[in-house]
């Protein structure tokens, strides 16, 4: 199944050459500004339990103390004051000063796997347009802003600053790497492994960053995970896992033929066991990141590209 999806996605990529969402452009990223007041409203809206996903990336716990309050539902039961809360015989919570300038990074991964879609617009593009849309969230939040940028060979580093200036270099990096990842590649091998820009943005960040990882996660075997964990023991991690519907599930049923590396394919999609074993391999591949991730203690989220990266987020 895994030689299939690499196979297949020579078929499809050709088919979206003659339409829109082949790239995001600089102006595409820069207008992800807009979408900040959606965000804000949907924070507004969301329940309880599950608002705070990525706004403690933005609003950290803070160093200083500011006050102690009965504990509401939603609070962090690691701020709960035992020793207040015994004598009063009920919950009573720390409350901390806001973080400001905090490190916010964005590790995007433009390797080849990502250069795949099959409606709307590519994984590589979803990815570019969720990591301008943290970009200005820091920039909003008054945070410093930094990102690495991986595609597939090299890697482009940018520290962390908060200033527009520098938000800009990094979505004009992002839109070059875009337009270049779309050329065909002299010759193709296995699929890239994010050991490298890992390690690089573990060495890049200070302690109690928050970085997200904006991958497919195609390739995630045992260095992968272990360069993620690394990663993880430094910084607040959020994996940001950027998905197609066709990896999801399988094509209408039918013959394909589809061509890749100077292989090609022909399959049919109709059997009930082909269907069955397309989506199990999908499946698995998704589980054994949301296995790492609560094995290490980090964020799990996912983004399609038939839909808005901003309508998908988990709330600021």
């Amino acid at each position: 199944m895994q030689n299939f999806a690499r196979l297949a996605a020579g078929l499809f990529v050709r088919r979206k050459n003659r339409e829109n969402g082949l790239c995001a452009s600089l102006e595409e990223l820069m207008e992800q500004r807009r979408n900040l007041a959606c965000l804000h409203q949907k924070s507004k809206l969301a329940p309880s339990d599950m608002a705070g996903e990525v706004r403690s990336a933005f609003k950290g716990r803070g160093i200083e103390m500011e006050e102690i309050r009965e504990y509401t539902y939603g609070d962090d039961v690691r701020d709960i004051d035992w020793r207040v809360t015994a004598r009063k015989k009920t919950p009573y919570t720390k409350v901390y000063a806001e973080e400001r300038d905090r490190e916010i990074f964005v590790l995007l991964d433009l390797s080849p796997s990502m250069v795949f879609g099959t409606k709307r617009e590519l994984k590589s593009v979803t990815a570019s347009k969720t990591a301008a849309l943290i970009g200005w969230l820091a920039q909003e939040n008054r945070d410093r802003f930094g990102a690495v940028i991986y595609d597939g060979r090299e890697i482009r580093t940018f520290k962390s600053q908060h200033n527009r200036a520098h938000l800009l270099a990094v979505l004009k990096k992002i839109a070059e790497t875009g337009r270049r990842i779309l050329q065909p590649a002299k010759e193709e091998g296995e699929p890239a492994s994010l050991v490298r820009p890992l390690k690089t943005a573990t060495k890049l960040i200070k302690s109690r960053a928050a970085v997200f990882v904006i991958s497919d996660f195609y390739r995630f075997g045992e260095t992968e995970q272990k360069a993620l964990a690394a990663l993880a023991g430094k910084g607040q991690v959020f994996c940001v896992d950027v998905f197609d519907r066709l990896e999801e599930k399988a094509p209408a049923g039918g013959e394909y033929m589809a061509e890749n590396n100077g292989k090609t394919l022909v399959f049919d999609s109709r059997p009930k066991i082909f269907k069955r074993e397309y989506q199990a391999y999908f499946a698995g591949r998704r589980e054994k990141v949301r296995d790492f991730c609560r094995k290490f203690n980090c964020r799990y989220m996912e983004i399609r590209t038939d839909a808005d990266s901003f309508r998908q987020i988990k709330f600021i």
